[in-house]
């Protein structure tokens, strides 16, 4: 599906985006990972590479301008193209308590690396896609940008903002050939922050895990698998009529909470 196609990915080492990378490697896509941390994303490439995917690491932090900008001028001299564009950074959010007892620094940080980080990759990128006539950008957020959800903290505005910048940022490219889309998950279970809490505290998290499911209608959360390929999709001209919104994969979170809804069988 993306065969003789150039991705880079923003935050590869982490467990969505190597997923990511490792899906779009997997679909025939040349991937280009980034990272502040060389040696993780040199992982995700030699994984993808003994897989025999065709995959590249580089140290670069995607809240410097400098860093993506001379990454991308390397990108194209070598490959030609940037057709996929993916941004996948930890935003840094501290969560889990009331509003009124945060700080505000903590509250303002991930919209903050947010917003800088997906303002400074997108729109690099999209200087160049426009001289292309085409390309994908791809970005991810989650449950709170949907739906109203406490304890969330700054996660849920970071969120937010970035599917506003999505949708306005695909008005502005789609005379270009560009698309510009958002994925909303639900969190996946299998994702490293979510096995390190079950690992830390098993009984806890077992409740939050079932409260989660129980708020989806369908009783399940995506795994990284599910967010991967509705990534490879979505960079695949089979979706290339879809641009300027968010494709919600959260198994319903977003359009209703279901927890009341009893099982008849």
């Amino acid at each position: 599906m993306l065969q003789n196609k150039n991705a880079i990915i923003y935050g590869a080492a982490g467990s969505i985006g190597s997923a990511v990378a490792k899906a779009l490697a997997g679909a025939g896509a040349t991937v280009f990972l980034t990272g502040r941390n060389l040696s993780s994303v040199q992982k995700t490439a030699d994984d993808i590479t003994a897989s025999g995917g065709s995959a590249e690491a580089a140290q670069v932090d995607a809240l410097d301008e400098k860093a993506v900008n001379v990454h991308l001028d390397k990108v194209v001299h070598q490959a030609g193209t940037v057709d996929i564009s993916f941004n996948a950074i930890s935003l840094e959010v501290v969560q889990n308590m009331p509003l009124v007892d945060m700080r505000v620094e903590d509250f303002v940080r991930p919209v903050t690396i947010a917003m800088r980080s997906h303002f400074l990759t997108a729109t690099a990128t999209a200087k160049i896609m426009m001289k292309q006539g085409l390309g994908v950008i791809l970005s991810l957020t989650a449950t709170p940008g949907g739906i109203g959800y406490p304890l969330t903290a700054g996660f849920a505005p970071a969120c937010c903002a970035m599917e506003s910048f999505s949708r306005n940022l695909a008005s502005e490219l789609g005379m270009y050939g560009i698309r510009v889309v958002n994925i909303r998950s639900a969190g996946s279970p299998d994702s490293k922050v979510f096995k390190d809490a079950i690992a830390a505290n098993p009984e806890t998290m077992a409740h939050v895990l079932e409260t989660m499911e129980d708020d989806t209608m369908l009783k399940k959360l995506p795994l990284m698998a599910d967010i991967a390929n509705v990534a490879v999709f979505l960079a695949s001209d089979m979706a290339g009529k879809i641009t300027g919104v968010t494709v919600d994969v959260t198994c319903g979170t977003t359009a209703g909470l279901n927890y009341r809804m009893p099982p008849v069988f």
